[in-house]
């Protein structure tokens, strides 16, 4: 019996160690622990600094009972001290597991309490618990997995001593796989922010606002899941679109800063920030920097031929290009800029529609105008505050000090 599950934990291990996305990863964790233990139900806390962050959890007893969508209303993430206290919290604090036969029979000298709140509330009977932290190779507690009820003939029973070493190598296994998610994740975060802050040195320069970006960004992959792309692509169109201006750091003060009308040799020179883009982000072989070449290139071509700088049409304009044209002129005109007020939301609406066929793609503009109350949301979500829109202005007084 014990042979079979060690065997198990060997296939899970490869398993684990394949999945690179950390809800995924957790979740598959939680279903394989549940699976090894016949446990009912479970939950999974990350240790961050002093705090333990509850990340997913799944019941089959409840879900049975309640049905996913109100199991999705009632399991939210949130947080709580590292104490001894809790259940969790003591595994987490002490590193080491708990196996409680029955949880309503802890005594009030114990140093850990079982708060039976959640159960009163969904009429849920917890009385086994099985909680594991999990430690990875140098010794450190990066989460805890809590089993409930291991299940007999339907019944709650106390799980088999036999099962905490295999659960514990299980948990090794998983803090590994846990661990190395997260760090994945983190060199991503990073690479991410570098795309973030660059972008905003070019819209710092020009009349633009750091929340400019982000908000461009999100009606963007705002339209990609609206036509029906996957996951993947949505992300990429949000992690590519910031990148979009990022040539106008080749172009001069004196024209990008020009209060007055450009002339045409100037607004020539201008138009060449498209191209400066191209060129800066040329060659990569990162999926994310090649389609971000494709976005700085073409976001300024207008669907019926007329934009700069190929004068391409319709569909010969990349769809990447097609968004982030239609996302870019809207947020530059709903929002408020330095030397002018934002337009009234009649106005923009007037502006975009009018430019269906001609400046922006007429399937976008249907889906842009089908989705506003999400476009809204976005728009007020990461709105700029007033001190932000005049920016120059807020380097008067400074307190360098901050910045160290």
């Amino acid at each position: 019996m014990l042979e079979k599950e060690f065997q198990e934990i060997l296939d899970v291990g490869i398993s684990l160690s394949s999945e690179h996305d950390l809800e995924t990863l957790l979740n598959l964790i939680l279903t394989k622990a549940q699976e090894l233990t016949k446990a009912d139900g479970g939950s999974i806390y990350l240790v961050n600094k002093n705090k333990m962050i509850f990340k997913t959890s799944r019941n089959n007893t409840l879900l049975k009972k309640l049905g996913p969508e109100k199991i999705k209303e009632i399991v939210k993430t949130f947080e709580m001290p590292v104490t001894k206290q809790s259940l969790s919290g003591y595994a987490a604090v002490t590193g080491k597991p708990l196996n409680i036969p029955d949880v309503n029979k802890i005594t009030k000298e114990s140093d850990f309490h079982y708060d039976p709140s959640f159960d009163i509330k969904y009429g849920y009977n917890a009385v086994s618990m099985l909680v594991v932290p999990l430690i990875n190779k140098e010794n450190k507690v990066l989460g805890v997995l809590q089993l409930v009820n291991s299940l007999r003939d339907g019944m709650p029973v106390a799980f088999e001593p036999a099962l905490e070493k295999i659960i514990f190598s299980f948990s090794s296994q998983a803090a590994v796989a846990i661990e190395n998610t997260q760090l994945a994740d983190q060199l991503k975060d990073a690479h991410y922010e570098t795309i973030f802050r660059l972008s905003e040195a070019a819209e710092y320069r020009d009349k633009e606002t750091a929340n400019h970006i982000i908000r461009v960004s999100h009606y963007s992959r705002l339209l990609a899941e609206k036509l029906g792309f996957d996951k993947e692509y949505c992300e990429m169109i949000f992690w590519s679109s910031p990148m979009h201006d990022i040539g106008k750091l080749g172009i001069p003060d004196s024209i990008l800063q020009k209060p007055g009308p450009l002339t045409p040799e100037e607004r020539s020179f201008m138009e060449r920030h498209t191209v400066i883009g191209a060129l800066v982000l040329k060659d990569s072989e990162v999926p994310v920097i090649s389609r971000s070449r494709i976005v700085a290139l073409t976001h300024h071509e207008k669907y019926d031929g007329t934009g700069y700088p190929q004068k391409l049409k319709g569909a010969d304009i990349p769809l990447e290009g097609r968004i982030v044209a239609l996302a870019d002129v809207f947020d530059a005109i709903s929002s408020k800029r330095v030397y002018r007020e934002p337009m009234p939301e009649e106005k923009v609406l007037s502006i975009i529609k009018e430019g269906a066929g001609r400046h922006f793609d007429p399937e976008l503009v249907a889906v842009f105008i089908s989705c506003l109350d999400k476009v809204n949301e976005i728009k007020l979500k990461y709105a700029d505050l007033d001190a932000e829109v005049d920016k120059f202005a807020r380097l008067e007084g400074l307190d360098l000090k901050a910045l160290l």
